[in-house]
């Protein structure tokens, strides 16, 4: 892959904000938008940017199909704009599931929101995610549910989210869709591979009139060695092991995000 430098930013900073535009085009890429209305949000480093809690996010309008790296906009934890040059709106109401989760999760480097027909359609389900993949293995071992409160806008929410999170990495918010949280964007991104992949078998497994009841469920006890066969498979590197193929297939297929 070939970076264009930019001058303007920190070269860690730089590095950061072209996986994160790489992040927003393989989401389109895999079918996970929803036009213009979620967000993967990234922190700065506070030895880039000098504070504890500054951001990288969408600028609110593109498509994430557009998006590049010198057009993401950074904000703070209350999503104010520290960029002033940057022309692009943000969107305040959009960010307050992820500064919720920023803020009580100091591991949480990328978080990653969708909204898709599959995970929303899960979400809807009482059961909830049901052990009947492998791919659902990997969610349910570090999944929690947040109940549906309207539209995300209110700050009186963030708490029960925080709450309802706790230390996993996955969140289904009912009646609304799917959530990750990665220690960098690369796991977040590989971690939404596989919750949406996970729904999406879940919801062709119930195609129909099957009941859960005719479905044949995983034994409970591999649950319980699921995070060492993930570290094996992937050599121990999480979403590092998967992000170069990513990107020479966003290259072959939507090239310019690293601009």
């Amino acid at each position: 892959m070939t970076q264009h430098n930019n001058n303007r930013f920190h070269p860690d900073e730089w590095q950061l904000r072209v996986d994160l535009a790489a992040c927003y085009r393989l989401v389109a890429l895999y079918g996970w938008s929803d036009l213009v209305f979620t967000h993967i949000s990234a922190k700065l480093p506070a030895s880039v940017s000098g504070e504890e809690h500054q951001f990288l996010i969408n600028p609110y309008g593109l498509m994430f199909d557009e998006i590049t790296a010198s057009s993401l906009v950074k904000i703070d934890m209350h999503c104010n704009k520290l960029d002033e040059d940057n022309p692009h709106p943000v969107n305040p109401a959009g960010f307050v599931i992820h500064s919720a989760v920023h803020e009580a999760r100091p591991d949480a480097a990328c978080v990653l929101h969708t909204h898709t027909r599959a995970g929303v359609a899960v979400s809807a389900q009482k059961h909830g995610v049901l052990p009947i993949s492998q791919q659902s293995t990997f969610v349910l071992a570090s999944l929690a549910y947040h109940d549906y409160e309207g539209v995300a806008i209110r700050d009186d929410e963030k708490t029960r989210l925080q709450a309802d999170l706790g230390e996993a990495n996955y969140l289904m918010l009912r009646n609304h869709g799917l959530l990750t949280v990665g220690k960098s964007i690369q796991d977040a991104f590989l971690q939404m591979y596989t919750f949406e992949n996970t729904c999406r078998i879940q919801v062709d497994a119930l195609s129909g009139q099957t009941s859960p009841t005719d479905l044949t469920s995983v034994n409970p006890q591999i649950l319980s060695g699921v995070s060492h066969a993930m570290k094996v498979q992937t050599g121990g590197l999480g979403g590092s092991f998967v992000w170069p193929s990513l990107l020479r297939k966003l290259n072959r297929e939507n090239p310019g995000y690293d601009v």
